[in-house]
Formats: structure tokens, C-alpha cells, sequence
């Protein structure tokens, strides 16, 4: 449970990029927010809240077969989804796997296997061209048997052995999940074994006998964001129901949860409680189930154990003996001291942000701490590891100017796999064995010739001055003549940076077709660590947007496109924001793609899982913060009088993170007003809006179309 909770890489592999809308002026002042409504009248379509209700699903239906007729019509749309279905599913693609022990798991989806299998390898296989793969569990296989639509939702064994394992599996895509235990061995469920019902859950191995929990165990077990509020420790062969409780929640958190940490020199068995989704407040749990609390700030995300140190990062400063570690810092906290419920004498430092440099990620082997750091959205990877005189650093020596991101360590091995990739160099994959230098195990193979193309990073000035920094991927030859098909891509909440990768298949399209492709650095990200996330945070959420339509404006004012040649997309909060973006500068797009979006932000926090961003957003049922979050709320912005571009809205039933109600809302509200929108809903898919490769394409295929219509078959010539 970490603060990628809304969505990050999945929603950046899923979407790409979109955009729709038809953009009439260019227009280069600054944003506008909206006017709050003098009084807010009743929502006449509070019944597309009502998930599976009949009436609900008919209209997304008949939704469905308007946006089908429309681009699945259009004799581009079948060349752009086999093309994508063939780059998703191409078996030359990199397995990613995870380390356990000398064990390489991989789950692999491809034209067989369009659920997925699980399988591993050893690790000297896995550095071979065609690893000899055991498969360990076949989902596809799965499902035909059981009569069930399974995603495969990850699964955690218990080391070191690696053999008992429990299995999540989602029906649809949902985040509710069942876990089963498993036998790698016998490669079958475990008859009696450990076995949870639907929830949204979480379980960790004590021992092979011993789970701690925490699910829905029936009325008031859930918190009011809809995760569980209870951590219990349920041993073998006795109903889940009986299981010890260990630690209660208040029904207005986050959520509880349970952490146990298996290493060489022990396991460390632990909870969290998090008041809300930023704050953590962590107990130790003791073998009979007692807990302590640990002298922590809650203003922190826990890492990880190496040598007796908890790793934290903070989201706050923290002053330890006389000494004041600033925001974004990574630091070392002796467990023993603050198990004793007083705060430390001191803490040791291992990274500390600068004004251009933050913390993307880190990753904890058996003696060493890996840190993926940032440097103006640039990569580059540390190895940090305790020894005689103190913690020593070195930085890992990999290529440039890209994106690193640790793909996997273990406690139990020093091998480490690391991915390096930028937007025209495919990714390619590193192991550092036994902890030593890089080495290129696997490379992706060119889907297309980056040759004629450029990345470059460019800065935009927002409207408070603040400078925010792009990609733009062009091709080398472009005219600066106010005229080039532009997509820009946000998201910009959530502490998630939008880092450099290799272009997926509905970019890659795009970009052979003519267009220019732009991810924007916006606050409300993790660009540059806590402090560019919470500059955007609650009353100050304008300032995001004010950066997004910043990055458009700049790409209009030096003549790279125009409103009617430009498009935005975004999706889940980056949804949010590009349905800002539209209510407040409908002049200023000409294509807006809003993907599993929140709309409704006076109603967000009573919808599935919205109560859990509070913490991002604001509470409106508080008046001062209502006020403020209704200044922007796409879907009460909306004006009959206004001209907005037409919209491509897309969504899941089985979305049970971000609830379906605001797209099917939004997009209601816009055609009762007399708006022109494309909507598409797929009843399964979960929060990515796609349950497997085949959807993927289907969903990418429809944006690239709808793309290319609203920005590419010429709406309009520059008058200069």
C-alpha cells in the first residue's frame, strides 16, 4: 500500500496519451478558474452512480455503440489496433522479472496467453536470450476452468524457500481481489489452505502457518474509503473469522494494513495506520500479536530494514537532535530507538533533495539500499550500504539523459535488476550481479526508426512564475509554423512523477503519423520529491492546472501548434486535470481525452475510494474546503452557454478505485446541454479500463483514431 495507490505506471502504460475536442481561437492568457455556483442544484444524474444498475448500463451501451460507430468506422481503426495488439503481444519483448532468492519470476500476457501465466526461471537462466521457463500458474487456463473473468493481481511467497505463495486474483480488473494460497511445487491451490473471499484486502506471510490480515470481516471492519480498518493474526486450520485481532483502526482512516519483512537476519512483523493518504503511523506486532508503536513523525513513507535501520523518507521536515532534515530526505532510524516510544537522539541522512534533484525510488537487497534519484526529471541510479565507519554511497554508472527505475532486489540475494529507457532509446534491461557493475542482460528492439525524431526539454513559466519543465519528441524537421498535431500528456498529483520511457504503441503512432507527443513536469507530481507534490496539495490545487495550461500555452506562443491542432490527455487524476483544462480554457484545445477520470469533486469523497484522497484534495463537507474544490470541479463547471471541444470520456464498470459515476456524469451532463462528447465504458477492464492486451489495444486504438480526427484531418488553416 503506497502512495502510487491512484495509479501511476499502470494508467502511463494503458493510456500513452489521448485527446479530442474541437478548439476554436488560440489564446495564450492566463487560466481563469471558474466561479463557484452561487447554489448548487439538484445532480439530475445521480442515477448513473448506481454501478451495475440496468438503466446505468443501457446508457453506456448505447453510448458504446455511438463512439464504435463513429471511430471503429473510421479505416484507420483497424490498422492502429492490430498494429498495437501485435507491439503489445510481440513475444520479443522484455520479460520483467522479480528476484527471489536465485529464482526470476515473470507474469507474461501475449496472443496465447492473453490472461497471462506466471512462470520463473533461475537467475543464470534468465540472463540467456530464451530463458528455459517452468510455468507456475496459467491464468487463461484459470478462468476456463473455474467459469471466471480472473486478472492476476500479484501474488507474495514465503521465503526463502519461495514454495507456499498466496495468489490475488481480481474478477474483471477491480481492486477488490480473492487470495488463494498456492504450492509452486505441486502447482496447485492448496486444498484447505489459506483462502480469502472478495475485498479489498491485504495479507503477509508470518510463517507457513501463520497469515497477519486485514479484510472486510462484515459490518464496521471497513474504514469510509472502503479498505479494511482491522489487522488480525489467523493461523492454520481455523476460520478466518476467529483470527486474533491485532490492531483496530478508526473508521474515518485510510486504512490498516499489515507489513511483515522477511531478511536473512530475521523477520520483523509490522502494521501501518494511515490516518489519511499521505501520513503513516507504524507498530511493531510482536509473535503474540501485541503491538508497539514506533516514535516516528506521521509525516513519512516507510521504505524498508537493512541492519537493524528502518528507511524512511520524509514528507515533512524533521528535527532530531538539534538537526532539522528537510522534506525528501532519506533517513536511517535505529529500530531499537524508537521501539521505545521516545523519539531518536539522531538519524543519518543517506540522500537529502536539492533544488533540482529528488527521490524516484527505493529498492533495499540484502546488505545494500539502491535509490533511483531525479535531477530536472533526469535519472541516475545511488548504491548506499552500512559499513565500519558509517553508510557509504556510490552512484551506479549507466547511461544518460534517460529514466532509471530499479526493477527488482530481494532480501534474501544482491542481485539487482535495473531498467534504463528514454523516449526513442528502447529500454534496456541491467543486471548487477552479486551487486557489481551493469550489465545489459536484455534490450527491447526498436519498434519503429527513432532517426528522423528528437526529445528535447523545454520550460514553461507558470502563472505565479514558477518554472515547469517538458518533453517535447518531435520530429527534426518540424516547422515552427503554428501548425503541428500536438498531444500533451499530465497527470500531476499523487507525489507520481511523469518520467521519460521508451514511446508505447498509440505514441509511437502518433508520432509516425505527424504528430508531436509532450509529457508535462507538473506540481502535484514527484518531479522534484514532496515539496513540487504539495505546492499543489488541497487550496493550492489551481496551481497544477495553472502549470498544464502553462505547458500548452508555451507550446502555442512559439509556434510549435495552435488550439485546433492541439490535444490533451490524462487519466484518473490526470483526468481531473484535463477536464479542467477544458471547463477553463476551452479555447485553448482542440482534443481532450479524459480517461477514468474524477469529475464530481463535491461528491468524489463519497464515491468507492475517493475518501481516501482527502489528503490530496480537500473534504467538502468542510465549507472553506468545499469552496475551493468547487472552483474547479469539472462537472459543476459546466455551461450550456460555453463552446467546448468535443470530449473522448473513457471508463470501467469494474473501475472500483475511481467510480464510473463521474464519466458517465460528465458526459451525460455535457450532451443534455448540447455539447458534442464521445464516451466509451468497458464493463470489465478494473481502474486501467482494460482486463487484458487484447481490451488494451482496442481502447488505445480508439484514441489514436479519435486523435487523428479532431486534430490531423485538418480543422482549420493558420492564418499566418
Amino acid at each position: 500500500m503506497t502512495k502510487r495507490l491512484l495509479l501511476a505506471s499502470a494508467m502511463a502504460a494503458a493510456l500513452s496519451f489521448g485527446g479530442t475536442a474541437m478548439a476554436q481561437q488560440a489564446a495564450t492568457s492566463a487560466a481563469q478558474p471558474a466561479a463557484a455556483p452561487a447554489a448548487e442544484p439538484a445532480d439530475e444524474f445521480l442515477w448513473l452512480e448506481e454501478v451495475e444498475g440496468a438503466k446505468a448500463i443501457d446508457w453506456a451501451k448505447a453510448q458504446n455503440e455511438k463512439t464504435f460507430a463513429r471511430l471503429k468506422a473510421d479505416p484507420r481503426f483497424e490498422p492502429a489496433r492490430a498494429e498495437i495488439e501485435r507491439i503489445l503481444t510481440a513475444r520479443d519483448r522484455i520479460p520483467y522479472g522479480s528476484i527471489d532468492g536465485d529464482v526470476v519470476n515473470n507474469f507474461w500476457q501475449d496472443q496465447t496467453h492473453v490472461r497471462g501465466i506466471w512462470r520463473r526461471t533461475s537467475m543464470d537462466s534468465y540472463r540467456a536470450a530464451e530463458p528455459a521457463w517452468e510455468t507456475v500458474l496459467d491464468i487463461d487456463a484459470l478462468a476456463k476452468a473455474e467459469g471466471k473473468n480472473w486478472v492476476y493481481k500479484g501474488g507474495s511467497c514465503l521465503p526463502p524457500e519461495n514454495r507456499l505463495c498466496l495468489v490475488s486474483l481480481s474478477d474483471g480488473g477491480k481492486d477488490a481481489i480473492v487470495i488463494r494460497e498456492y504450492d509452486t511445487v505441486e502447482k496447485r491451490f492448496v486444498e484447505g489452505g489459506f483462502t480469502l473471499p472478495e475485498a479489498k484486502q491485504a495479507a503477509q506471510w508470518v510463517d507457513k502457518d501463520t497469515l497477519l490480515i486485514a479484510t472486510d470481516t462484515g459490518p464496521d471492519s471497513m474504514t469510509t474509503s472502503g479498505y479494511p480498518r482491522r489487522v488480525k493474526m489467523w493461523t492454520r486450520g481455523t476460520p478466518a473469522e476467529q483470527a486474533k485481532l491485532v490492531f483496530e483502526g478508526a473508521v474515518e482512516d485510510m486504512g490498516v494494513w499489515p507489513t511483515v519483512i522477511h531478511r536473512p537476519e530475521g523477520t520483523t512483523l509490522m502494521l501501518s495506520r494511515r490516518p489519511s493518504f499521505f501520513t503513516e503511523e507504524w507498530h511493531l506486532v510482536a509473535k503474540d500479536g501485541k503491538t508497539t508503536k514506533l516514535a516516528l513523525p506521521l509525516g513519512i513513507e516507510f521504505q524498508g530494514i537493512l541492519g537493524g535501520d528502518l528507511l524512511v523518507q520524509l514528507r515533512a521536515d524533521w528535527t532530531v537532535g538539534g538537526k532539522t532534515h528537510p522534506k525528501g530526505t532519506l533517513v536511517a532510524v535505529p529500530l531499537t530507538d524508537v521501539a521505545g516510544g521516545k523519539p531518536p537522539a539522531a538519524v543519518t541522512a543517506l540522500v537529502t533533495p536539492t533544488d533540482t534533484a529528488a527521490i524516484a525510488g527505493v529498492s533495499v537487497a540484502k546488505d545494500t539500499v539502491y535509490v533511483a534519484m531525479l535531477d530536472d526529471v533526469v535519472g541516475k541510479l545511488l548504491a548506499m550500504k552500512p559499513g565500519a565507519k558509517g553508510w557509504e554511497t556510490m552512484e551506479v554508472t549507466l547511461p544518460e539523459n534517460g529514466a532509471v527505475r530499479i526493477v527488482s532486489t530481494d532480501a534474501f540475494s544482491r542481485d539487482v535488476l535495473v531498467n534504463y529507457a528514454s523516449y526513442l532509446q528502447p529500454d534496456t534491461l541491467y543486471l548487477m550481479d552479486e551487486g557489481g557493475k551493469p550489465e545489459a542482460i536484455k534490450s527491447l528492439p526498436a519498434r519503429f526508426d527513432a532517426a528522423p525524431f528528437v526529445t528535447e526539454q523545454r520550460f514553461a513559466t507558470s502563472k505565479d512564475g514558477t518554472r515547469v519543465p517538458y518533453f517535447i519528441v518531435r520530429a527534426k524537421d518540424t516547422k515552427l509554423n503554428g501548425d503541428n498535431p500536438t498531444l500533451v500528456y499530465g497527470y500531476g498529483g499523487f507525489e507520481i512523477p511523469s518520467l521519460p520511457g521508451y514511446v508505447g504503441p498509440v505514441s509511437m503512432t502518433w508520432l509516425q503519423a505527424g504528430g508531436i507527443y509532450v509529457v508535462a513536469n507538473i506540481r502535484g507530481g514527484g518531479e522534484y520529491g514532496p515539496r513540487w507534490h504539495q505546492a499543489a496539495l488541497k487550496e493550492n490545487r489551481q496551481k497544477a492546472f495553472d502549470d498544464f495550461i502553462a505547458v500548452s500555452e508555451h507550446l502555442v506562443s512559439e509556434r510549435i501548434t495552435r488550439p485546433a491542432r492541439l490535444g490533451i490527455l490524462g487519466g484518473s487524476n490526470g483526468g481531473l486535470l484535463t477536464g479542467v483544462a477544458m471547463t477553463q480554457r476551452p479555447d485553448l484545445f482542440g482534443a481532450v481525452i479524459i480517461a477514468v477520470p474524477l469529475l464530481d469533486m463535491l461528491r468524489y469523497h463519497t464515491l468507492l475510494a475517493g475518501a481516501s484522497w482527502m489528503g490530496e484534495y480537500g473534504n467538502p463537507d468542510i465549507p472553506e474546503e468545499r469552496a475551493f474544490i468547487a472552483k474547479y470541479s469539472p462537472y459543476q463547471a459546466l455551461r450550456k452557454d460555453a463552446t467546448y471541444p468535443e470530449a473522448f470520456v473513457y471508463t470501467s464498470t469494474k473501475d472500483d478505485r475511481v467510480h464510473p459515476g463521474h464519466a458517465r456524469k460528465f458526459s451525460a451532463r455535457l450532451q443534455a446541454m448540447g455539447h458534442p462528447v464521445l464516451y466509451y465504458e468497458n464493463i470489465e477492464g478494473g481502474h486501467s479500463a482494460a482486463a487484458n492486451l487484447k481490451q488494451r489495444a482496442e481502447v488505445s486504438a480508439l484514441q489514436v483514431v479519435y486523435l487523428m480526427q479532431r486534430l490531423m484531418d485538418a480543422p482549420g488553416r493558420p492564418s499566418n
